[in-house]
């Protein structure tokens, strides 16, 4: 390949992150799932711990702060998972509590706001786990 050529995708994300990345991607499936021990240890919902709490929040602002590091390697869709997970949960949860205003969506907002946990534990989890193994999220 010359020099002039650009780096192809594969070999792009293929490249090793930097270990303060990898770091950072670590302490935000912690805040995360941190704040969705005390949703459900505490008075808080985990809906609402995952949303609200200053741990969610403070992992949000980290991934937003630190994502560049990890561009162009593997590591970047971690960061794009777990920012996504964060604002679809808010997204999710706004639908929920229209459709319960709503008096015909009522059963179906209540519906989604008990499965809307699970997801969050699934993502948290899964996203962890692939890191751990040192794999890409499918994003």
């Amino acid at each position: 390949m010359s020099a002039e050529s650009p780096v192809p995708a594969a070999e792009a994300t293929a490249s090793a992150p930097p270990p303060s990345a990898l770091s950072v991607a670590n302490i935000v499936y912690g805040l995360h799932g941190f704040a969705i021990v005390v949703g459900i240890a505490g008075t808080a919902t985990i809906l609402g711990s995952f949303i609200g709490s200053v741990p969610s929040i403070a992992a949000v602002v980290l991934n937003y702060v630190k994502r560049g590091d990890a561009k162009g390697t593997w590591l970047y869709s971690h960061y794009q998972w777990q920012i996504r997970t964060f604002w679809y949960a808010l997204l999710w949860m706004v639908v929920a509590g229209g459709l319960i205003l709503s008096v015909i969506g009522i059963f179906f907002g209540f519906a989604l706001l008990a499965a809307l946990p699970l997801w969050l534990i699934y993502r948290i989890a899964r996203g962890w786990m692939r890191l751990r193994d040192s794999q890409p999220m499918y994003v």
